[in-house]
C-alpha cells in the first residue's frame, strides 16, 4: 500500500488526506455537489463527516446534496504565505460558509478581492479540480 499523495507536484498545494468515511462527499465534489450526512431521525445535516448524528447521536443517516448557497459567516484574510504557492496569492482570504442547510465549511472565495469578502454575503458553490481524485469546493459571491 502507498503513502497518500499529500501534495499536488504541477501546483505546489497540499492536497487533503482522503478517508474511506469520506468517500461520498469527495465523489459529490467531483460532479460538481457538496453532499453530506443528513440524519434519519432528526433530519439535521452536519459537518465534519461523522458516524453519528451531533444533533441527537443517531447513527442512521443518508447523504443527501445540498444546495450549495449559503452565507459568509467568518473571514479571515492572511498577508503571510505559509506555502510557496500561498506566497504567490497574498493577500487572500480563509472564509466560513454557513450553508442554507445548516453545516458550515471552511474554504476560499473566488472571483473576488480579498478586501471585498463581507460577513453574511451571500455565496454560491464553485468547484476546482486539483487532480484526479481531489476536488475542491471553494465559494463566489451569488450571482443575482
Amino acid at each position: 500500500m502507498s503513502a497518500p499523495k499529500l501534495m499536488d507536484e504541477r501546483t505546489g498545494r497540499y492536497l487533503p488526506l482522503l478517508h474511506p468515511e469520506e468517500r461520498e462527499f469527495w465523489a459529490g465534489t467531483k460532479r460538481r455537489e457538496i453532499r453530506l450526512q443528513c440524519c434519519a431521525a432528526c433530519d439535521k445535516a452536519w459537518y465534519p463527516i461523522g458516524p453519528t448524528c451531533p444533533f441527537c447521536l443517531s447513527d442512521r443517516y443518508a447523504w443527501k446534496r445540498m444546495s450549495g448557497r449559503g452565507t459568509v459567516s467568518n473571514v479571515v484574510i492572511f498577508h503571510k504565505g505559509w506555502t510557496p504557492y500561498l506566497a504567490a496569492r497574498v493577500p487572500y482570504a480563509v472564509v466560513q460558509v454557513a450553508l442554507e442547510e445548516g453545516p458550515r465549511l471552511t474554504t476560499n472565495m473566488l472571483g473576488i478581492a480579498p478586501e471585498a469578502v463581507k460577513i453574511g454575503m451571500p455565496v454560491e458553490a464553485d468547484f476546482e479540480d486539483l487532480t484526479e481524485e481531489v476536488t475542491l469546493v471553494q465559494f463566489r459571491p451569488r450571482s443575482a
